[in-house]
C-alpha cells in the first residue's frame, strides 16, 4: 500500500487504537478522466482500488456479462458436461447436495433449476442439518442418496474436504461430482505441499492448484451457474436463457463476503440490475416483507437484510426453508414462507445480542490483552451463531478470532481473522488435534474433543506471529475532500464506482479540525447522532453518526468540539428536498 500517516497513530472511533493512512497512488488521472469521461477525483478513487490500465478501468467501468470467463477453463468441466449429459439422457437420478448457508442454497437453486430445465425430471436435493450434520458431506446424507436411489450426486459450496464421504460413495457405486469453490486441504512433506484431492469422478474447483480458471475468487453459486451455463450450451442452447439465475449468483457473492473484484463486480452489478426486477416469487416475497424499495435494492441490502433472512433458517431450522423460498411458485406460497424466515432473523438477531455480550464479559475478563487470538468458548450459545459472534467480537477488538460451543460430539465453532492473519494456514499446524476443519483465510469452521480446547487455544497463540502493527486497525483514506466539493454532481458519480462491499470498499473521505455543533441523539434505539459540521473552508452540511453514541460524545467534549473525521457524503431526500449531508464514519 503506497500512503502515509494522516497526522498520527491514536485512538480512534471506540476503545482501541486506529492508524490512519492516507493512500497515496500515482496516475495520470487527467488523461484517465479524458479517456472515461470521469472526473479526476473518481479517476484517482479506481486507482486506489488498484485497477490500472486502459481494459481493466473499462472492465471495472463497464463490464458486462459477456465478459465472463468461459466456464469450460476450469479443470474437469468438461467431464463433468460429459458425465451428466449423458446421466440425464438416461434419466438417472441426479441428487444435488448443497450446504445450508446463503452460498450453498442459491448453488443447489442454481444446479436444481439448470438441471430441471434440460430435461433432468429425476433430480432433487439435499442440505445438511447444520447441528445433526454439520457443514458439508456426511455419511448419514450418502447413505440417505444409496437409500433413495441415487444415481449421481453433484455436489456445490461443498465437497473438496470430503474425501472420506466420497470413497464411501463411490464403495456404494455412484458416481459423484464436486463443485466447490473453498480450498484444497494439504499436508506438508519436507516443506513441500501435497494436496489431497477428493476421489470424485470430476472435482470442479477453479482453487485446485492445476486448474487455468483465471479467477479462483468466486463462490460456490457462481461455480454452479458455469457448470450449468457449460452444460446448457453443449446441449446447443443460447447461455442468455440463463440469465435469471445470475441475480442468485449476485446474492450469493454479496453473502458469503466474496470480494467484489474481477468477475464478482459483474456477477454482483448485472444481478442487482436483475434483482430489482426480479420474476423469481420468493425473492420478490422477501424484498417486499424486509420493506426495501426493489427500485433501490443495493449490495448493502442483500449483505445485511436480504442475506441474514435467507441464511436464518440454516442457522436456527432448517436451510431447506430458504430453498422453498427460491422454489416458491406463486405469490401465496412465497409470502408465507418470507414471513416465517424474517421472523426467524428477528429472533436470531435478539440471540446473537445477548451472545456477543457474554463473549465480551469473557475477553476481557480472562483474554486480554496477552491473547493475540482469542478463542472463545460459549457452551450455551447456538453453534449457528458463533460464526457472527467471532465477526462481531472481531471487529471490536481487532483480533482473530474464534467462538466454539457445545455440540453434539464435543465442541464446534467459527473463525473470523483479519487481513495480517491467515486462520486456514494456521489451523492446518493444529489439525492433529481437530476432528474437522475447512475455509479459508479470513473465516474457518472447526470442530474438536472438548478436552483438546486449552491446548488448541494456547497452540494458536505460540505459533502466532501478529506483530503490534498488524493487530492496529488501519482506516484507508482515500482522500483529504473539502465540504464545498461535496456537490450532488460529484455523490451521483460515486455511484459508478458500485457495488460496494469486500474488495471494492465504499470510498473513505477525511476532513481535519471538524466543527461538530447542534448535536441531538435519534432514532428508535438512540444509537445515531445528527449534527452540523463546519470543515475549514467555513461550508457547513449536516452529519450522522451511527454507532457507539456515548463514545462519539465523550471524544467531542474532550476534544472541544472539533474533531479529524472520515466521512462518506450522500443525499438525504425528504418530502420533496434534497440536502447534502456526510456519514461520519470514524473520528478521533
Amino acid at each position: 500500500m503506497q500512503g502515509h500517516l494522516f497526522g498520527f497513530t491514536g485512538a480512534g472511533k471506540g476503545k482501541f487504537m486506529e492508524q490512519w493512512v492516507l493512500l497515496r497512488k500515482g496516475a495520470d488521472f487527467a488523461s484517465i478522466s479524458k479517456k472515461f469521461h470521469i472526473s479526476p477525483r473518481l479517476a484517482a478513487l479506481i486507482r486506489n482500488r488498484d485497477v490500472v490500465g486502459d481494459a481493466a478501468v473499462d472492465s471495472y467501468l463497464n463490464g458486462t456479462i459477456s465478459g465472463l470467463f468461459d466456464g469450460m477453463l476450469m479443470k474437469d468441466m468438461d467431464l463433468a458436461v460429459e458425465i451428466l449429459l449423458e446421466k440425464i439422457r438416461e434419466q438417472k437420478k441426479i441428487r444435488v447436495i448443497g450446504d445450508y448457508d446463503i452460498d450453498g442454497v442459491n448453488a443447489t437453486y442454481i444446479l436444481l433449476e439448470g438441471l430441471r430445465r434440460l430435461g433432468a425430471e429425476e433430480a432433487d436435493s439435499d442440505i445438511p442439518d447444520r447441528v445433526k450434520d454439520g457443514y458439508g458431506l456426511n455419511q448419514n446424507l450418502i447413505e440417505r442418496a444409496y437409500a433413495d436411489g441415487v444415481d449421481t450426486v453433484v455436489t456445490c459450496d461443498n465437497g473438496i474436504a470430503a474425501a472420506e464421504e466420497i470413497a464411501l460413495a463411490k464403495r456404494l457405486g455412484m458416481t459423484v461430482i464436486v463443485t466447490d469453490h473453498h480450498e484444497v486441504p494439504y499436508e506438508e512433506e519436507d516443506g513441500e505441499r501435497r494436496y489431497l484431492l477428493p476421489p470424485a469422478d470430476a472435482v470442479v474447483d477453479p482453487k485446485q492448484p492445476d486448474c487455468g480458471y483465471p479467477f479462483s475468487g468466486i463462490c460456490g453459486a457462481a461455480v454452479a451457474y458455469k457448470l450449468i451455463e457449460a452444460l446448457w450450451e453443449a446441449s446447443g442452447r443460447e447461455a442468455e436463457d440463463l440469465d435469471d439465475l445470475i441475480e442468485n449468483v449476485a446474492v450469493a457473492t454479496v453473502g458469503d463476503v466474496m470480494d467484489l473484484t474481477g468477475e464478482n463486480r459483474i456477477f454482483v452489478k448485472e444481478g442487482l440490475a436483475m434483482l430489482k426486477r426480479t420474476k423469481n416469487p420468493g425473492l420478490k416475497a422477501l424484498i417486499a416483507c424486509t420493506d426495501i424499495r426493489e427500485e433501490r435494492i443495493t449490495a448493502y441490502h442483500v449483505g445485511f437484510i436480504l442475506g441474514p433472512c435467507l441464511n436464518a433458517g440454516g442457522r436456527l431450522d432448517t436451510a431447506k426453508r430458504a430453498l422453498e423460498l427460491l422454489q416458491a411458485g406463486n405469490a401465496r406460497e412465497a409470502d408465507i414462507l418470507a414471513g416465517d424466515l424474517k421472523a426467524l432473523n428477528d429472533s436470531r438477531k435478539e440471540m446473537t445480542a445477548k451472545a456477543v455480550e457474554e463473549a465480551v464479559k469473557i475477553v476481557e475478563r480472562d483474554l486480554l490483552p496477552h491473547d493475540k487470538v482469542l478463542v472463545v468458548f460459549l457452551p450455551d450459545c447456538h453453534e449457528s451463531l458463533a460464526g457472527i459472534v467471532a465477526g462481531k467480537i472481531r471487529e471490536k477488538y481487532y483480533r482473530p478470532v474464534y467462538v466454539l460451543t457445545e455440540a453434539e460430539e464435543g465442541i464446534k465453532g467459527s473463525g473470523r481473522s483479519i487481513e495480517a492473519y491467515d486462520m486456514y494456514e494456521e489451523l492446518t499446524l493444529c489439525r492433529d488435534i481437530l476432528e474437522k476443519y475447512g475455509g479459508h483465510k479470513l473465516a474457518t469452521g472447526v470442530s474438536m474433543k472438548r478436552e483438546n480446547l486449552g491446548n488448541f487455544r494456547r497452540r494458536l497463540n505460540e505459533n502466532c506471529t501478529l506483530t503490534e502493527e498488524e493487530l492496529t486497525e488501519k482506516v484507508v483514506i482515500d482522500m483529504e475532500l473539502p465540504f464545498r466539493c461535496v456537490t450532488e454532481e460529484f455523490i451521483q458519480e460515486l455511484s459508478l464506482l458500485e457495488p460496494f462491499g469486500k474488495g471494492n470498499t465504499k470510498p473513505v473521505f477525511a476532513a481535519r479540525n471538524v466543527e461538530i455543533s447542534g448535536t441531538r441523539v435519534i432514532g428508535k434505539n438512540r444509537n445515531a447522532v445528527k449534527a452540523k459540521a463546519r470543515d475549514g473552508s467555513g461550508e457547513v452540511l449536516e452529519a450522522l453518526y451511527f454507532g457507539e453514541v456515548s463514545d462519539f460524545c465523550k471524544k467531542l467534549e474532550q476534544k472541544g468540539g472539533r474533531m479529524d473525521i472520515t466521512y462518506y457524503p450522500g443525499i438525504n431526500e425528504y418530502m420533496g428536498r434534497k440536502d447534502i449531508q456526510v456519514i461520519i464514519t470514524h473520528y478521533r
